[in-house]
């Protein structure tokens, strides 16, 4: 592994973080305050869900936290078979009791690492992925994770992702940066501002949106749409 990736937060530390925190990722109104735009974009993933697969049967939510975005989901297609995947099983069973309470169909989860799953072959209509694919570190992991899912959805299967990003220019980077730091100190003020950009510097390696519409394009989808980008975040999405 590279230097710079030696340096970032451990999965261990990540899943500590997160056991540690399931009630305020169970509530919207405080679990996705730093992220700019988040009731908008859940519902910009989920309704695009609904609009290319509404037959859908089979839901696969990687990183799923508490389950926000397949309660989501499930508000627009109802009796979906769900499989919740993500690092902290206490996150897991609160999804699960969550989502179990919402849905007759089968409720799935898969405590592992995203790079990790052993999907099935073109078995799920829709995969949501909000907030976690920028935990992955090198390309090489990128490339296998949109690999796996690609091969896991069924053909005319979509996959929607909500997320932050980085952009590949240095200079519109930095603006995005100073219009992200204005937009968390209006939440909390400068101190609360630094502290979420020292747990991103730690916790967090994001990729532009060009580099993975890029990637959904290599590894097989035929067609990609942007849905929403603003400042640091972006939601998007791909069809197989």
């Amino acid at each position: 592994m590279k230097t710079e990736y030696l340096k970032k937060a451990t999965n261990d530390e990540i899943k500590e973080r997160f056991d540690n925190d399931v009630e305020r990722f169970s509530n919207l109104e405080v679990g996705q305050q730093t992220t700019i735009d988040a009731p908008l974009t859940m519902e910009l993933c989920t309704e695009a869900a609904k609009y290319i697969n509404p037959d859908a049967k089979e839901l696969l939510d990687i990183g799923c936290g508490a389950g926000n975005y397949t309660l989501k989901m499930l508000s627009k297609i109802p009796e979906l078979n769900c499989t919740l995947n993500d690092l902290s099983m206490p996150m897991l069973e609160r999804a699960k009791e969550r989502v179990s309470a919402k849905t007759n169909g089968k409720v799935n989860v898969i405590q592992d690492d995203m790079r990790n799953l052993d999907l099935p072959d073109n078995h799920f209509d829709v995969v949501l992925a909000a907030a976690t694919f920028h935990h992955l570190r090198t390309d090489a992991d990128w490339e296998l994770v949109f690999t796996k899912l690609y091969i896991a959805l069924k053909p005319g299967g979509s996959i929607w992702i909500s997320d932050l990003i980085t952009h590949d220019s240095e200079l519109i980077n930095k603006l995005f940066q100073d219009n992200y730091r204005a937009y968390l100190e209006t939440l909390g003020g400068p101190e609360y501002a630094q502290k979420v950009f020292d747990y991103i510097a730690y916790e967090d390696t994001p990729r532009s949106l060009s580099y993975q519409l890029a990637l959904l394009s290599k590894v097989g989808f035929k067609e990609i749409e942007i849905l929403h980008k603003n400042s640091y975040f972006a939601a998007f999405g791909a069809i197989k």
